[in-house]
């Protein structure tokens, strides 16, 4: 069993030294059926062959221009805008549905917000009218945030 690895290893130790010697050449080919291919060899049936050369100089990386950081900057600042925009509408549109959540659920009385009365019906206290003119008043406020801020104010 010994035996028969090691060739296998010294076929695989081959393939790996010239593995990176044919990587350097690149062929994006586009087939009949319209599919962009990457290979080491272009395709027989290819309708369009592009040679690629790639760079295997020991340059490295190059840092960032002046004019790159700068353009990058500004990148990075509009795409936190928009993210923070888009952040504020959806806490807005939170609120909105909290509030009316909060409001379809306070709609029933509770247990304090009943009295009797003589002839033995119930009536609703004022603090039930308190509690739904405050929930009705979160609602208009943070539909009212939801607007502004859809307005970009």
């Amino acid at each position: 069993m010994f035996i028969r690895l090691v060739p296998l290893a010294g076929l695989l130790a081959a393939a790996l030294l010239v593995a990176p010697a044919s990587a350097q050449t690149l062929y994006k080919s586009i087939t009949p059926d319209g599919r962009v291919v990457y290979s080491d060899k272009p395709p027989a049936d290819a309708v369009k062959t592009e040679k690629k050369q790639m760079d295997t100089s020991k340059q490295g990386v190059v840092p960032p221009s002046d004019r790159e950081k700068t353009a990058l900057k500004k990148i990075q600042s509009e795409r936190k805008a928009a993210e923070s925009a888009q952040d504020r509408l959806r806490r807005a549109e939170i609120a909105v549905h909290d509030a009316e959540v909060a409001q379809s659920m306070g709609k029933e009385p509770q247990a304090n917000e009943r009295l009797g009365t003589v002839s033995g019906n119930q009536r609703l206290t004022d603090g039930y009218w308190e509690r739904q003119k405050k929930l009705e008043d979160a609602v208009a406020k943070a539909r009212s945030n939801l607007e502004k801020v859809r307005a970009g104010k």
